[in-house]
Formats: structure tokens, sequence, C-alpha cells
């Protein structure tokens, strides 16, 4: 078991290696603004508005605050209870080996420990989540990529490892996938017939994206 955990960490070390060895300046500038929390405030807004558009004023409660429930179980699950017991050092915490070869961007190491990811767990909750009240076919894909590359932009940041967003997606799924069951079986809100406005998140979403590529556009060519 010892060899087997072993080759599970050599090989989750390698990918992050090779992953994080892929960089540029443009990249520095669009990840850290795409991994950051806040500045997805617009597209939030835009699936809180989903949600109202699509139900009543009651039901859309009871959806926000079952939406902020995965998210709080998904970030407490991750960094409150499993980190601190499992300690694993991020790959860019300067006690860790391999330190001096991770690309780190503007500095930016995070907290000491990095298994499993809050950010995976987060966004995936929240993916899964939306996808499950709505099952429209292009949110649902807008969703999932917009959780695949906050995964990545955490290994370009160099603060975790592939199986640290492995295991904080599948934390955040299973969050997502019990609270949405629990309010199924207990509330018995029906899923409206048809969706209305679903191209409002995708648009959010694409707006925030292009902001980030201009900004990053700007810092490659003019800085």
């Amino acid at each position: 078991m010892a060899d087997l955990l072993k080759y599970l960490v050599d090989v989750d070390t390698q990918i992050f290696l090779d992953i994080n060895a892929c960089h540029n300046a443009f990249w520095d500038v669009f990840m850290p603004l795409y991994s950051s929390k806040y500045v997805w405030a617009f597209f939030y807004l835009s699936l809180l508005y989903l949600i109202a558009r699509n139900y009543s004023w009651r039901i859309t409660l009871l959806w926000l605050c079952a939406t902020i429930l995965v998210i709080t179980i998904s970030d407490q699950v991750t960094a409150s209870l499993i980190r601190p017991w499992v300690a694993r050092l991020r790959p860019s915490n300067l006690q860790n080996p391999i330190s001096d070869v991770v690309h780190v961007v503007n500095g930016y190491r995070g907290g000491n420990y990095s298994f499993p990811s809050a950010h995976a767990a987060n966004s995936w909750g929240l993916a899964m989540f939306i996808t499950m009240l709505f099952r429209h076919r292009w949110l649902s894909l807008a969703l999932i990529l917009w959780a695949l590359v906050t995964c990545y932009s955490r290994l370009y940041l160099g603060v975790h490892y592939f199986g640290d967003l492995l295991i904080g997606m599948m934390i955040g799924c299973a969050g997502a996938c019990l609270v949405y069951f629990l309010l199924i079986r207990f509330a018995k809100i029906k899923k409206p017939e048809k969706i209305k406005h679903p191209i409002v998140p995708i648009l959010a979403l694409i707006a925030t994206v292009v902001v980030f590529l201009v900004i990053s556009a700007v810092n490659y060519f003019w800085a």
C-alpha cells in the first residue's frame, strides 16, 4: 500500500510539473484573474437572475439557500475538515522540496496545504448544482468549461496538484447531488417545462472571459 501511494504521489507530482511548466507572460496575467473569486460577481448574479426568471420568489429563495449550502459544504469539507488532517504541502510552499522548480505568478503561493482544492470543490459544486437544476445543454457545457479552466488555473499558478483538484471536484459534485436530491425529495419542486433566458449566464461568462483576455493582451503587448 505504501509503495502504491508513493507511486501515485510521484505521478501526481509529474503531471503537475508538466502542466505548470507551460507558461508565458500573457497567461501570467490571465490566470490570476480567472482564479480570483470576486471577479465572477457578474456571472453569479446572472445565475441568480436565471433562477428568479424561472421560479417564483419563494422557490428562488429556497434554491439560493441551497446553492449557498452547496458552496459551504464544499468549502468546509475541503479547507476546514480534510486539508488540516492530510496536511499536504502546496507545490508552491517554500518548505516543499519541489518549490524551486514551480512557476509562481506575482509571488502568490496560497496557504500552507493543498489537498483537496476548495476552488475545484466550489466551482464544480456550483456547476453541477445549476446543471441539475436546469438541465440545459449549452448552459451545462458553459458551466463545465468554466469549472475545468478554474482547475487548470490552479495548476498554472502552482498552488495545487492534479490530485487535489480531482478530489475537490468529486467532493463538490457529491455535495451538489446530495443537496439537490434532498431538496427535490422533500420540497417536491418541479423543473420548468421551458427554461427562460438560459443564454444570460452564458453571455455573462463569455463577457467576463473577454475582459480578462483584453486585460491580459494589453499587459502583454504594452506593459
